[in-house]
């Protein structure tokens, strides 16, 4: 039985594209894209995911394998991967900036630890955001509604030279503006609040200059950083679920998906 080498190639090219958008969202989004991610197994969850949506997938353009086109074509592929993780970083980050600013603020910054995702010295404060945002975005199956929105955008964006439109890269551009601002909306009660104490202490040195406030002052402030904390945790829930939503609808946007307003598709 003879097979031609066009068929033989245009069922490589129905996988291997695909593996190429499939992996490169793994390899930068969070969890899965971490350093303590094995590589080995970060692949074989590419190749696991390709084999089994590359059956329902829509037709792949008639393409040489081995031309310039499939070259662009690739490319393509591998930027909407990657833009489609970094959306998931970015909202990690959030909660790593919220952790880095209450830490700089309650003097619990100059604790540092690595960070397992990025491998950079940061603050505990902000590692522990980070480990709390990461469980949760886990827990509410955030993984699981970026594979379905990955295997929608087969639809919508299929595998072709077009990709993402500058619209779309304007507003991925424009989200780490809202990543600032969503930071500083969580932490700006503690902010407020240990601003108050600093106040206070001004006033006591004012009133009673024999005290010394650098020797009462730091553990004071500490201690009640410790208690703003703990009471900047009760509302984490909520932030991480508008912060989310709005991810979903941004990557909604780039996608070119139908999500409703909490952005699911």
């Amino acid at each position: 039985m003879e097979v031609l080498l066009d068929t033989i190639t245009q069922t490589i090219a129905a996988y291997i594209w695909p593996l190429f958008r499939v992996a490169s969202m793994l390899m930068v989004m969070v969890v899965f894209g971490a350093a303590t991610t094995p590589a080995r197994v970060r692949l074989l969850l590419a190749m696991a995911i390709t084999f089994s949506i590359a059956p329902i997938l829509p037709p792949v353009e008639n393409v040489e394998l081995f031309s310039l086109g499939a070259v662009f074509i690739t490319a393509q592929q591998i930027i909407i991967g990657v833009a489609m993780g970094f959306v998931t970083q970015m909202v990690m980050q959030v909660f790593v900036l919220t952790g880095q600013i209450i830490g700089m603020q309650t003097s619990l910054g100059f604790a540092s630890m690595v960070d397992p995702g990025s491998g950079q010295q940061t603050p505990v404060i902000g590692n522990f955001f980070l480990l709390l945002a990461t469980l949760i975005f886990l827990a509410v199956d955030g993984h699981l509604l970026m594979i379905r929105m990955l295997v929608a955008s087969f639809e919508t964006l299929p595998i072709s030279n077009q990709g993402l439109s500058l619209t779309s890269y304007r507003a991925l551009a424009d989200w780490g503006s809202y990543m600032f601002g969503a930071a500083l909306t969580m932490s700006i009660s503690a902010i407020i609040a240990l601003l108050l104490v600093n106040l206070s202490f001004g006033v006591m040195t004012r009133a009673a200059p024999q005290l010394n406030i650098f020797s009462i002052g730091f553990p004071i402030t500490m201690i009640g950083g410790l208690f703003i904390l703990w009471l900047t945790l009760t509302p984490v829930m909520a932030h991480f679920d508008e912060v989310w939503s709005t991810a979903q609808l941004l990557l909604c946007d780039m996608l070119s998906l139908q999500c409703n307003a909490d952005g699911l598709i």
